[in-house]
């Protein structure tokens, strides 16, 4: 059976936003463990979108951002694409690191890029946590790997990997609230071209 994210029904399409809701409720709670602080969330926006609408959703190709790309190995492959904008992760580092400075610099240390890709590696297992107790799947994320760019040359690493399992992805829109501070995480899901079926099988979607 050939399946992508375009050729879901809205009964599935529900129960990949299930799926977005758990891991929300997961990374927050994880964000809150590593900051040591209290942290909520808003309701995730959970939508199918094509790959090439990605660039605009995150503010234009030139718009700065971190990214933090993971494989998933197990029962179900695919990729994971977080995205921070960078503001919002230098947010998270001062935060994290106990700094009072927040002057939104686009550069990050040694140290601070190193934190960012554990806050990654914390928050997108987070979703493949709640996507394995979900399904019932052994679901293993890879080691992150991590960029500071513009959005334009971030996405364009993963979309030659995206490009080969289809044209869609599923966005997750998660933002977290830490005292007056609002942090955005998008998060992009692709599973290989054949874990759909496998998915939507461990769902209980198809028989």
């Amino acid at each position: 059976m050939s399946m992508n994210f375009e050729s879901f029904n809205n009964f599935e399409i529900d129960v990949l936003r299930e799926i977005g809701n758990i891991g929300a409720g997961n990374a927050a709670t994880a964000l809150a463990k590593m900051l040591n602080k209290k942290v909520d969330m808003e309701i995730p926006k959970v939508k199918i979108m094509e790959f090439k609408e990605v660039n605009e959703m995150l503010g234009g190709a030139e718009q700065p951002v971190v990214g933090i790309f993971l494989k998933m190995t197990g029962d179900l492959t695919g990729s994971i694409l977080l995205i921070l904008e960078s503001g919002a992760a230098r947010t998270l580092v001062d935060i994290l690191m106990g700094k009072n400075d927040c002057d939104n610099k686009c550069t990050f240390d040694e140290i601070e890029m190193s934190a960012l890709k554990e806050l990654g590696n914390i928050l997108a297992g987070s979703y493949i946590s709640s996507l394995s107790t979900l399904t019932g799947l052994n679901i293993m994320p890879s080691v992150p790997d991590i960029a500071v760019d513009m959005a334009g040359a971030i996405i364009s690493v993963p979309a030659i990997e995206f490009g080969k399992l289809g044209d869609s992805v599923l966005y997750i829109e998660t933002a977290f609230i830490q005292g007056d501070t609002r942090v955005l995480g998008d998060f992009f899901l692709v599973p290989d071209m054949d874990s759909y079926e496998v998915l939507l099988r461990a769902l209980g979607v198809i028989n």
